[in-house]
């Protein structure tokens, strides 16, 4: 049975937060379809509560599986039965996660008045840091709530705006709770507006032809909840779970809600798409929300981890009419976000770069009109995955920014 930890020095609060002690992470690379086809047979095992961080997906390409330490052996043994090669990638979960929780309470302790962009902070530190924004700069930034989570939390947008009525262009982060890196960079690039705006040439131009609606935190409720109580939660938090899939939420993979063929209708699938396209609220609001402006020229999803830059198409395999003007806008950005760190992305659409995967959030967009559809998978390619120690925020942040800007640069000067 799964150790529980009292957690609450951190919140103020008393919460019971699961453990990871002795799960393992594993690298695993399959050599053939036969073997592919045994790692999602393997999947499907329930008992062994297996998380797939990174699915398998081409012969040759890594997979990545969180392995609970009651059933690593059966696992390996299994691997090894199949002439499966695989190594260990992160030894132990719960290290990475003790040094995270270490982390967070140095920052609780030393409280100064200027916020640190360069560590993970709670959903109240954010809210009221993006609160900060709009009162620092009240010409510049303004606070849009375009709608509540299912348990009743704001979803909070800021709007970079010099006024008037302009297109716009639509960035979110954190639709999935576990991936810290991509609110942690959203809000870095926040700050980086405001901070550039009127001196550098490119952002002023920017804002004064093009409004940005910036989303930190998609998903909230989830978000919260993996801070304290699971750090591996990558969902929602709908209720919905037990009366399809008893302790699984049916929800599990909601950016497959925004609809489209192919995803999952099993209710125990990470990629059940819902029963409905939208039918969760977080989705819902931001689709009504873009849908009202009527002029978001450019949608871009900030994701982790894997270093990709992707566009359309998932839900199929053919390649969407601006595939040419996406492909070298995408290996451009690439190139921007390289020059930095040295950090190497690979580009192109997500059938191609990954896999085949229905109802993710650029696909609805690109179909809705939106031509300048893209997501960032950010970093790492693996060391430490979903668990990214903070002093990489600030360098994933500034080069994650550079391919931004390469991208929204290209928007501002091709209208459509």
């Amino acid at each position: 049975m799964r150790l529980i930890l009292l957690f609450g020095a951190l919140f103020g609060h008393i919460y019971c937060r699961e453990t990871f002690v002795g799960d393992q992470v594993l690298e695993i690379i399959p050599r053939n379809e036969e073997q592919i086809k045994n790692l999602v047979q393997l999947e499907a095992e329930e008992h062994l509560q297996l998380d797939f961080w990174k699915p398998p997906t081409f012969p040759g390409e890594v997979a990545h599986i969180r392995v609970p330490f009651v059933n690593i052996q059966a696992v390996k043994v299994f691997l090894e039965s199949q002439g499966i090669a695989y190594s260990i990638m992160i030894e132990d979960v719960q290290v990475l996660l003790d040094q995270e929780n270490e982390e967070m309470l140095n920052q609780q302790r030393e409280r100064s008045a200027n916020f640190n962009f360069g560590a993970y902070h709670t959903l109240e530190e954010i809210y009221q840091e993006m609160d900060n924004l709009v009162a620092e700069h009240p010409g510049l930034v303004s606070k849009v709530i375009i709608g509540s989570s299912f348990e009743n939390r704001p979803i909070k947008v800021l709007k970079f705006s010099t006024g008037g009525d302009k297109p716009a262009i639509w960035l979110d982060a954190g639709i999935h709770a576990r991936e810290w890196v991509t609110q942690a960079t959203a809000l870095w690039t926040a700050n980086k507006i405001v901070s550039d705006y009127g001196k550098d040439p490119s952002i002023t131009s920017l804002l004064e032809t093009m409004d940005i609606f910036l989303l930190p935190v998609t998903n909230p409720d989830g978000y919260a909840f993996s801070q304290t109580s699971n750090r591996m939660w990558r969902k929602t938090r709908s209720t919905l779970s037990g009366s399809l899939c008893v302790g699984v939420d049916p929800n599990r993979n909601w950016d497959a809600n925004f609809g489209g063929p192919g995803a999952s209708s099993n209710p125990c699938s990470e990629s059940y798409h819902g029963p409905r396209a939208n039918s969760e609220v977080e989705v819902q609001s931001i689709v009504d929300f873009i849908k009202r402006h009527g002029k978001v020229k450019a949608f871009i999803t900030l994701h982790s981890y894997s270093q990709l830059l992707m566009f359309p198409y998932g839900y199929k395999c053919t390649n969407p009419e601006n595939f040419d003007e996406l492909d070298k806008v995408g290996q451009k950005a690439a190139q921007s976000l390289k020059s930095l760190h040295g950090t190497n992305y690979q580009v192109g659409s997500i059938c191609s770069v990954i896999y085949q995967a229905s109802g993710g959030s650029i696909d609805w967009a690109y179909d809705f009109g939106i031509k300048y559809s893209f997501a960032f998978e950010l970093r790492d390619t693996g060391r430490y995955g979903f668990l990214l120690p903070a002093k990489q925020i600030v360098p994933t942040a500034e080069e994650t920014w550079l391919g931004l800007k390469t991208i929204l640069e290209h928007v501002r000067d091709h209208p459509y």
